[in-house]
C-alpha cells in the first residue's frame, strides 16, 4: 500500500508532467479550479488548486473532503502512484470505477484531453 508521502510525491510528479505538457493537454490543464484528491485506502484528502497548468497542494486532512472542490478525484494510493507512473491508464481505471472523477460538465469536457 502506498504511503501518504508516496501519494504526495505522485501528485508533485503529476503537476510537473502537466506543466511540461504541450498542445491540448496543456490547454486542458490550464484551468483555474479548486481540487481535491481523496486517497480512499489511507482515508486522507489532498486539497489545493489546479492553476496555471500545475497542481498546488495546500493541505492534507483526514477523511473525505470537508468541502466540495470544483474537481474531485478519489482512488487508492496505489492507483494514484500507478497512474502517474504510467502503469495504469486513466480511462480504463475511470470506466472500471477504480478512479472517480467528479466535475462540472464543461470541466469534464476540457479534462477529457488529459485522458
Amino acid at each position: 500500500m502506498a504511503t501518504i508521502d508516496e501519494c504526495r510525491a505522485a501528485l508533485d510528479q503529476l503537476s510537473d508532467n502537466l506543466a511540461g505538457a504541450d498542445g491540448g493537454v496543456r490547454g486542458a490543464a490550464a484551468l483555474d479550479r479548486s481540487l481535491s484528491c481523496h486517497i480512499t485506502d489511507l482515508d486522507r484528502t489532498f486539497t489545493g488548486r489546479l492553476e496555471g497548468g500545475r497542481i498546488r497542494v495546500d493541505a492534507v486532512a483526514p477523511g473525505p473532503p470537508a468541502t466540495k472542490a470544483e474537481i474531485r478525484l478519489a482512488m487508492t494510493g496505489d492507483d494514484l502512484v500507478a497512474l502517474v507512473a504510467g502503469n495504469l491508464k486513466f480511462a480504463k481505471a475511470w470506466t472500471s470505477g477504480r478512479v472517480k472523477l467528479e466535475a462540472g460538465l464543461r470541466d469534464l469536457l476540457r479534462l477529457k484531453a488529459l485522458l
